[in-house]
């Protein structure tokens, strides 16, 4: 059975819904693979490359509820 991502990822859904965007892939402007922003710019960024999309979203899902506890969000 599959979930939607709300379940799968509540906190990049949260971050998306409340508070800024995602990106994913490679572009020109950074070497990362994914990254996430608010009004204020870059509020995490992960790595080069991974061996999956969900691995990628899993560090997205990690490093947006590390920087949402720094900010006590």
């Amino acid at each position: 059975m599959s979930q939607n991502l709300d379940a799968t990822y509540p906190t990049i859904a949260r971050c998306v819904m409340e508070y800024g965007w995602i990106e994913i892939g490679h572009d020109d402007m950074s070497r990362s693979f994914g990254r996430a922003l608010d009004e204020g710019g870059l509020v995490w960024e992960g790595q080069d490359d991974y061996a999956t999309l969900d691995d990628a979203l899993r560090a997205l899902e990690a490093g947006l509820a590390a920087w949402m506890r720094e900010q006590h969000l």
